[in-house]
């Protein structure tokens, strides 16, 4: 059983606060996933559990048991950092076998250790080369490796594919989570790519200068974002977030988009008790603002019901979507109000054209523009 508990952590470097009063409890066995943005405190709170920095305040438990006065050699945990830097003077055995050597192991026990997780890494063909003959890849599997061999109670890993291309990085996603669930071994993993969060976690934690913003499943973080940071954090494309004004008109609810553009982009809204229960707990002067991801944007060349016209800024087709850039209007300083909308591969249109656009009623999401947090 390895369980990792952070309790009311804060680190300061000088004035900075690093991380402020964090909490959280990785439980065994789990991909735990923190993301965060460059600078956000996610490479301090692994250096905090791994020892190499010390925390000004709170408790780090490991099994239930204050680590706080351990020295990193006593914790029994293997940091994975973003660079792996192996030694270029031995074999990739040789690296991998480096860390079992202070243990005092068997030479038979280490040459079964190693060669078990080659093997398990698909690495076996390479133990007898050196660092400067592998690739970006076989570095990063290496990498993994030597951390592996050593069978610590937790993984702690920083960013360990960013530097790989993208197709090495969607293979090493699937790779390091399967081996984790292979070897059932609970694992820090910090990362500022939310699309390595999203596939890999089994629960997120979504950290902005030093302070958790949410903690939740993949599903809970991106279907419920509890705050604007979170929703323009997290999907690619990222949640479409625009003030908006919700009304009553003749009994009517309406909804309007960036009321200053000096457009006509409302749509009604009936019989949904979510968005008025928003319009009871608004009073007059609060400012909303409306969020939708891009795949509950609906678009359509005819005419659909509950629709508005908006026309068409870019058009990126992917592959597998066709991802329309719909402008609203632009405000006072001449910027543009953008609309993302996910389509169909083969969903043509043309920069400039007019297209109708509505949403899905069920899929809206209302913040308090104030203090940015999610209302629905």
């Amino acid at each position: 059983m390895a369980t990792v508990k952070l309790e009311n952590i804060t680190k300061r470097f000088g004035n900075l606060i690093a991380l402020d009063d964090i909490t959280l409890d990785i439980r065994d066995q789990e991909f735990f996933v923190l993301l965060g943005q460059t600078g956000a405190g996610k490479t301090t709170t692994l250096r905090c559990i791994a020892g190499l920095d010390r925390p000004e305040e709170g408790t780090i438990y490991l099994d239930g048991v204050s680590i706080n006065d351990k020295t990193p050699a006593e914790r029994d945990v293997a940091f994975v950092f973003q660079s792996h830097i192996l030694y270029p003077h031995l074999s990739v055995y040789e690296n991998m076998a480096f860390p079992l050597h202070p243990r005092k192991l068997s030479a038979e026990e280490i040459d079964r250790r190693v060669r078990d997780i080659a093997q398990m890494l698909h690495i076996e063909h390479l133990l007898m080369r050196t660092p400067n003959q592998l690739s970006g890849g076989e570095t990063q599997r290496v990498g993994l490796g030597r951390a592996m061999v050593r069978r610590p109670q937790v993984f702690l890993m920083d960013e360990p594919i960013s530097n790989l291309d993208a197709k090495l990085r969607a293979e090493m996603r699937s790779e390091i989570r399967w081996r984790q669930q292979e070897l059932g071994t609970t694992t820090f993993y910090v990362t500022h790519d939310q699309t390595e969060a999203m596939s890999m976690a089994d629960r997120i934690a979504v950290l902005e200068a030093g302070k958790i913003q949410q903690l939740g499943t993949p599903s809970d973080i991106y279907n419920h974002p509890a705050n604007l940071f979170v929703a323009g954090f997290i999907g690619n494309p990222s949640m479409n977030c625009i003030p908006c004004d919700i009304s009553s008109t003749n009994g009517e609810l309406q909804l309007r988009l960036a009321h200053d553009l000096g457009t006509d982009n409302s749509v009604a809204i009936q019989d949904d008790t979510k968005v008025l229960k928003t319009l009871n707990d608004s009073d007059s002067e609060r400012n909303l603002v409306f969020g939708a991801h891009a795949e509950d944007v609906v678009v359509s060349h005819q005419s659909i019901p509950n629709a508005f016209q908006a026309e068409v800024y870019s058009v990126e087709p992917l592959g597998a979507e066709t991802i329309v850039e719909l402008t609203l209007g632009t405000d006072t300083s001449d910027a543009h109000t953008i609309l993302k909308a996910s389509t169909a591969p083969n969903f043509e249109a043309e920069i400039g054209q007019h297209i109708y656009v509505t949403f899905v009623p069920e899929r809206m999401h209302f913040f308090d523009k104030t203090t940015g947090n999610a209302i629905l």
